[in-house]
């Protein structure tokens, strides 16, 4: 393939404003051949993991079809909505002009029902890319395909081609599952067991480890949060190929085209040489054991044995599900199986590491992100003998290592190449990787054995100046508690070309440095950055010539694969100047990645998390270059799109037993919450309660409502009704605490907890003390102890509820108001 212009890459923008402009008026000002698709997308019954579901296609298939176009080519693809819902059609990795990027009223119009949108643009690049609608969860329904772009001349040395699409199907509506992971329902780990319940973890060892993620409001450690009854290669479990015949070298092109599923890829046969990541050709590489990232692509060339055939693997992340792809024929040569995390151990592991855990996914003050303050206050905090990390001076203003590139010196009609880059005048990186090459870091003081592949710092900025190494994760670090991070670094892939920003080194270049910390709350299934969702967060702003230096500390246990619309951005790993651009990166629990970009851009762009479920959680922002919005987007306000991570979802649970009868509804958004409950109890005692209330912050909020009881025994028929107000509070060691009092001057106080013992069963308490000093005359019943003016009473409940399916459970209670029972639990 030819090589692509580095820093066309890095930005598509020489006089994009202009060229805007002309294509309203010319949309193919320079005659280019042009290269026609329809795409219809329809909601259709399909079968893709042995139930009858209604999905929505791409011209009748999941995946869509593969558009192959030439680089060179004017792509005009035409998508016709014949659905009910508006959709949309996102271009992955591809610089286009900004108006056909396809985010819904962010760049895009919606296409509506029963309406066909024209998309247009120039191809100007080649390699793997593929599309899929930015609408909602329609990508997790299947709206989502392949694009390949062949290169004006082929350099790489293979005889066929072959795209392989990942994905994950759940039988769900995708809203359903999005319900069941806000309202904390643990059946998606029970369905895979990958549950964490009491008694493993105390036959582990691991009890300590237990309490210290309890105490910092943490379960155990999240790998994958959802269920998935298949996983699927080109939309099959198992994807045969017996063309390919034995000496011929396969292109694989691998697409993680899932809405929430990392893979670990591994190969039968000979291991494969990596060629290419996210589109664009990287130093070639034998890499059998690879880590694909939702939305990422990574090209192989697979030689197809003598004799047999090449198994492909895509195993879940998570150990809970895989594909198969076959190459050729005969007996198959077995792919390695990675084995299943095991997280007890890693529990066990980031014990020993004092990770201080559970950054807030929601701030009190949304508009004070302090990023820098978070990043030190959360997150790993190591201490290595010999090491001080404190004394790294992370303040270089100038940033050498980015000074010097001058896009206007790239020469655009030779795409292939690095023509247009005066490599001559970037300025060396102070600490030059380079110069480094040849230090043995087994000797560094309190580093043997370390492989720099990008620690988390307790700064932003501590690895400035260490060969231009900041942001690379130090993952391969051999300290108690590191391996486990060991193999999510990128440090194998290498630039084939120097992507050093270089200008003019006597222009002092402006360096906009960002710090955006992930943050989630497993909890409400809340995901931010800085603390702070998509629908509070300002736009980032930034400038036309200036460096974008972006730090992405992941304060989560899960894996985040964040994503740049219009831009390819530099990955710092330990390649310095040969370090690889990406349009997605991902960043490991716990750890550090820096990307920098030359801010050629215009208009605004969408950066978000991949897994699907964490971007509609609020895990986005948008870049903005602050010009003015195309006036064709006048009808499309931004707030539908950012406040698609603010909807209520709405869920219940009922109980019905041989002692008693309870209902407890919730309807939530990201600060507000309406909850309904109401017990009945055989012996006719009933009491409801309806309350709204107010997150102020992840933890923490304040309530007001009504209360209704019947308070006398003897008079079930009399019911007496209080306002009551207070606070809710989760604390630490995930009690839910509630203080209240109500409108007869009574306070109470409540606490409650619920904790996995066994795989399928959970043990459950409440505890409630009600206080009555007299103020207002209140009926004596039993239960209520009687000193004088001052009362109290005391209720408390305790149960086992055993997991059968997601909606049903068998239950059995005492509650000292209602006596012992049993009978079902009943989630809709």
């Amino acid at each position: 393939m030819k090589k692509l212009p580095i820093f066309l890459l890095l930005s598509f923008a020489l006089s994009c404003t202009v060229a805007e402009a002309q294509q309203k008026e010319n949309p193919n000002p320079d005659n280019l051949p042009v290269h026609e698709y329809t795409l219809t997308i329809r909601e259709e019954t399909v079968n893709l993991a042995g139930k009858d579901v209604t999905g929505m296609t791409v011209n009748g298939t999941i995946p869509g079809p593969t558009l192959r176009f030439t680089e060179g080519e004017y792509a005009v693809i035409y998508v016709k909505n014949e659905m009910d819902v508006e959709t949309s059609v996102h271009w992955h990795g591809i610089l286009l002009p900004n108006f056909f990027d396809g985010v819904p009223y962010l760049t895009t119009p919606p296409i509506q029902p029963g309406q066909t949108f024209k998309y247009e643009f120039a191809l100007i690049q080649s390699g793997t890319y593929w599309y899929h609608s930015h609408t909602m969860l329609q990508e997790q329904s299947g709206v989502y395909g392949s694009l390949v772009i062949e290169p004006k001349e082929k350099t790489l040395d293979y005889d066929k081609d072959l795209v392989v699409v990942l994905s994950d199907w759940t039988n769900q509506k995708p809203r359903n599952v999005l319900r069941n992971l806000k309202r904390g329902n643990e059946w998606y780990n029970i369905r895979k067991n990958t549950i964490t319940p009491l008694n493993r973890v105390i036959a582990r060892g691991a009890l300590g480890a237990q309490l210290n993620f309890w105490k910092q409001r943490m379960e155990t450690v999240d790998i994958a949060d959802i269920y998935y009854p298949a996983f699927l290669s080109n939309g099959q479990a198992v994807q045969n190929y017996p063309e390919f015949k034995p000496g011929e070298k396969v292109r694989v092109r691998i697409i993680n085209g899932s809405a929430s599923s990392q893979f670990w890829l591994t190969f039968g046969g000979q291991d494969p040489l990596l060629v290419a990541a996210d589109g664009l050709d990287v130093v070639p590489v034998i890499h059998n054991k690879t880590f694909i990232a939702v939305a990422e692509t990574y090209d192989f060339i697979v030689t197809i044995p003598a004799s047999g055939k090449v198994e492909i693997r895509a195993m879940a992340q998570d150990g809970s599900g895989h594909s198969l792809t076959y190459l050729g024929q005969g007996e198959a040569l077995p792919a390695a199986i990675v084995p299943k995390p095991d997280q007890i151990a890693m529990m066990k592991q980031m014990a020993q590491m004092k990770m201080r855990m559970g950054a807030p996914a929601t701030k009190f003050n949304p508009s004070n992100e302090e990023p820098k303050k978070m990043m030190d206050n959360w997150g790993m905090k190591m201490d290595m003998p010999g090491m001080d990390m404190g004394g790294m001076d992370m303040s270089d203003k100038k940033d050498k290592s980015m000074k010097g590139m001058d896009h206007s010196k790239m020469d655009h009609s030779k795409m292939g190449g690095m023509k247009g880059m005066d490599h001559k005048k970037g300025m060396k990186m102070e600490g030059d990787t380079t110069e480094m090459a040849g230090m043995d870091h087994s000797k560094m003081a309190g580093m043997d054995g370390m492989a720099k592949s990008g620690m988390q710092m307790d700064s932003s900025q501590k690895m400035d100046k260490m060969a231009g190494m900041d942001g690379m994760a130090m993952s391969n670090m051999k300290m108690p508690g590191m391996d486990m991070f060991a193999e999510y670094n990128y440090d194998y892939l290498k630039s084939p070309e120097k992507t050093t920003i270089s200008t003019d080194p006597d222009e002092d270049k402006p360096v906009r440095r960002i710090i955006l910390n992930l943050n989630g709350n497993m909890w409400r299934y809340i995901w931010s950055m800085n603390g702070v969702p998509l629908s509070e967060a300002d736009k980032i702003k930034i400038k036309k010539g200036e460096v974008v230096r972006i730090t992405l500390n992941n304060l989560t246990m899960m894996h985040h694969p964040m994503h740049l619309h219009g831009h390819f951005f530099r990955v710092l790993n330990a390649n310095g100047e040969y370090s690889p651009l990406k349009h997605t990166v991902n960043v490991a629990p716990m750890q550090k990645v820096t990307i920098e970009f030359d801010a050629r851009e215009y208009a605004d762009w969408f950066f978000h998390c991949h897994i699907l479920y964490h971007m509609m959680s609020g895990m986005a922002r948008v870049f903005s270059y602050d010009t003015l919005r195309d006036p064709r987007m006048a009808d499309f306000p931004l707030r539908k799109l950012t406040n698609e991570g603010n909807h209520f979802y709405t869920w219940a649970m009922a109980d019905v037993a041989s002692h008693m009868s309870s209902l407890n509804v919730v309807s939530s958004n990201l600060r507000n919450q309406f909850n309904l409950r109401a017990e009945y109890g055989w012996n006719q005692r009933i009491e409801t309660e309806v309350t709204y209330e107010r997150y102020l912050y992840d933890y923490f909020r304040v309530f007001a409502g009504v209360n209704a009881e019947n308070e006398r025994e003897e008079k079930p028929s009399e019911i007496t009704t209080t306002a009551i107000g207070g606070i809710r509070f989760l604390t630490p060691y995930l009690f839910n605490l509630d203080l209240r009092l109500d409108s007869k001057l009574r306070p109470q106080v409540s606490l409650s907890r619920s904790i996995m013992i066994f795989p399928r069963t959970v043990l459950f308490g409440e505890y409630e003390y009600q206080a009555d000093f007299g103020w207002t005359k209140r009926p004596a019943r039993e239960g209520v102890l009687d000193n004088g003016a001052y009362r109290h009473e005391t209720v408390w409940s305790a149960g086992l509820e055993y997991f059968l399916s997601r909606n049903i459970s068998l239950m059995g209670s005492y509650d000292n108001r209602f006596g012992a029972g049993g009978g079902l639990s009943i989630r809709f």
